[in-house]
């Protein structure tokens, strides 16, 4: 029989069993640093950017207080009519105004912002419009005039509740029935496909919404790859701005491409394709495309702009101020301030959140939208008592199609990379826009690497007592193994 003081090992026991734990021990300790060096930037960009989201779209105290439209007073029934959705919730301002004014430019259609209620509905970044009519008014509009719906324009909204969801489900239908056509625009494709009217259809919508599309709505013939699908009776557009040629389709279709041709050149839209659908690039995520994580989770000081509304700017001016700095690039919250309601250019009617003394001390930039305000200089060109001691900054100071100056401003003031992922999730070409700036934003990226450090940092501090026990412990197991040879 051997004994254990002649080298034998314990039965059961695999020479390299210490080796292995210790191995696990080692990468156990490992991961843990990781993980702490992770937890902390983590926790601070989910906080930041559900802050940052719920900025996007608030309902003002007191909006049904407002009065209602007087725009459809001027109805013509000799023309078509459209009727363009809002949310009570909260309604994208590209996928909105920028086919609106495209509508309106054309000369050839009626067309109306629609809700559910009456009073004020919030639109993207702090920007309130009031709706031309309701449903029951649009209906009382068009039986006076023995007129009809021509087509609907649905753009995002933010998810309703239900009461209201089944009510713009059932408005949708019954439009749909009656002949209209039905148009939407970017994630408008969501609400449209919960119709019912996209089952059997070809349809698209913004990039990065469709896998989400695709697993909710396999009835649906989802494809990518040009700016529109029409499918005769719906008209699907991509993502944003894609609601250009959406709405110069229905103008095609409805008074002819000489009226589309004359729209488009009035909102400097230079990307018009007649009679067909443009192709669109097929955008995905890439790795230069965490810039948007790290300008939602990780500025230090987000910008706050301060937005004036001005008596007769263009819609496409506001939507492209108030969705750029917001939704798309996440650099900054605006706010619309101003001493009472405004007309946009075509009689739309946006009502400040603010006004401009009122909110100056809290602003870093006050940005003005709209070429007339640019020629006229309607705040002067120094800080003022009158713009709270703010340099007023005239965006479209040149011709052109209004996005083009945002996506120039957010490469020189902020950086380039956010400026072409703006451009990216407008699905807005850029390619004859020379951008200019810094490469990228460094001070945005320093914050999660310093939070990683200080992460780990305070693991391995919490570890070290735990390592001195342990290594304690081994040298007396050590000393009193000495002993018992």
């Amino acid at each position: 029989m051997t004994s254990r003081g002649d080298g034998a090992r314990p039965a059961g026991r695999s020479p390299r069993q210490p080796a292995r734990t210790a191995r696990a021990a080692k990468w156990g300790k490992v991961a843990a640093v990781v993980l702490s060096a992770l937890l902390l930037p983590g926790a601070v960009s989910a906080v930041n950017t559900v802050g940052r989201f719920q900025d996007l779209y608030t309902v003002r105290a007191g909006a049904a207080a407002l009065p209602p439209s007087d725009r459809p007073a001027a109805h013509d029934p000799a023309k078509p009519t459209v009727a363009l959705l809002l949310g009570g919730s909260g309604t994208n301002v590209a996928d909105l105004l920028g086919p609106f004014e495209v509508l309106e430019s054309s000369g050839a259609v009626n067309a109306y912002l629609v809700a559910a209620g009456p009073g004020t509905a919030p639109l993207t970044g702090g920007l309130d419009v009031l709706p031309d009519l309701t449903f029951d008014g649009l209906d009382r509009l068009l039986a006076g005039h023995g007129d009809r719906l021509d087509a609907v324009v649905v753009p995002a909204v933010q998810q309703p509740d239900p009461a209201e969801s089944a009510r713009l489900v059932s408005w949708l239908r019954r439009q749909s029935a009656a002949g209209a056509v039905t148009v939407s625009v970017c994630n408008g494709a969501r609400l449209l496909a919960g119709t019912g009217l996209l089952d059997g259809r070809p349809a698209t919508s913004h990039w990065w919404r469709m896998s989400g599309l695709r697993a909710d709505f396999p009835r649906v013939g989802w494809v990518t790859g040009h700016r529109y699908v029409d499918d005769g009776g719906v008209i699907t557009t991509a993502g944003v701005l894609s609601g250009i040629d959406g709405a110069l389709r229905i103008v095609e279709r409805l008074a002819g491409q000489d009226a589309a041709r004359l729209a488009a050149q009035r909102v400097r839209w230079r990307h018009y394709s007649p009679g067909t659908a443009a192709p669109l690039h097929a955008s995905r995520l890439e790795p230069p495309d965490v810039v948007v994580a790290l300008n939602a989770s990780y500025q230090t000081k987000p910008s706050r702009i301060g937005v004036p509304l001005v008596e007769g700017v263009g819609e496409l001016e506001l939507a492209s101020v108030f969705i750029s700095y917001t939704e798309e690039s996440m650099i900054g919250r605006t706010v619309a301030v101003g001493d009472g309601p405004v007309r946009s250019r075509h009689g739309l009617t946006f009502v400040p959140r603010a006004s401009l003394t009122a909110a100056a001390g809290g602003l870093d930039r006050l940005v003005v939208p709209g070429l007339d305000a640019a020629r006229r200089h309607v705040l002067g060109t120094a800080p003022s008592a009158a713009t709270g001691g703010l340099r007023p900054e005239y965006l479209h100071a040149r011709e052109g199609f209004p996005f083009d100056a945002v996506v120039l401003d957010v490469a020189r003031t902020y950086d380039v990379r956010t400026a072409r992922w703006t451009a990216k999730t407008l699905e807005y070409p850029v390619r004859d826009v020379r951008l200019s700036g810094s490469a990228w934003p460094w001070g945005a990226t320093l914050v999660p690497a310093g939070l990683a450090l200080l992460g780990a940092a305070a693991a391995l501090s919490a570890a070290a007592p735990a390592r001195r026990v342990l290594w304690s412990r081994r040298r007396r197991a050590g000393a009193d193994s000495c002993t018992r040879q």
